[in-house]
């Protein structure tokens, strides 16, 4: 069984990053393309960032551990285990958040593109939302 503390802090992390990106694209984003200013998203993600990257790391590292103890044979990759398919689902989510942060921090916040990087910041914000959703997913006996 997992410590209930470590559930909190996992809990703690993903509003932290999942509450951040949601404030981004609803609040932030919208008024950035009406004005057509980078800066304000680059305001925004300086300060979000102190924040938004130590709980992502700190979700990564909970998941792991969570995942040891729940699905201590996912490697057998029983996508019927309840446990290991929702791992698998959170695995792809974060690879894909992974991607669209490489991509972004590497081609698009360099050159200021706004709109294709509105386009990411609306992906990544999407794939917090449903890390959430596949975590209740598991917690709550299954919804997917």
């Amino acid at each position: 069984m997992v410590p209930k503390a470590i559930i909190f802090i996992h809990l703690l992390a993903a509003t932290i990053w999942t509450g951040g990106h949601l404030i981004l694209a609803l609040g932030i984003l919208p008024r950035a393309l009406k004005k057509n200013d980078f800066s304000i998203i680059a305001q925004f993600e300086e300060r979000y960032e102190k924040i938004g990257i130590p709980s992502l790391l700190i979700l990564v590292v909970t998941g792991i551990y969570m995942a040891t103890v729940y699905a201590p044979s996912f490697f057998d990759w029983d996508l019927g285990d309840h446990y290991t398919r929702h791992i698998a689902l959170k695995l792809m989510l974060l690879l894909i958040t992974i991607g669209l942060a490489i991509h972004a921090r590497f081609f698009l916040i360099p050159k200021e593109k706004l709109q294709p990087l509105a386009w990411h910041i609306i992906g990544v914000t999407i794939t917090a939302v449903l890390f959430v959703l596949v975590g209740f997913s598991a917690r709550s006996g299954g919804i997917l």
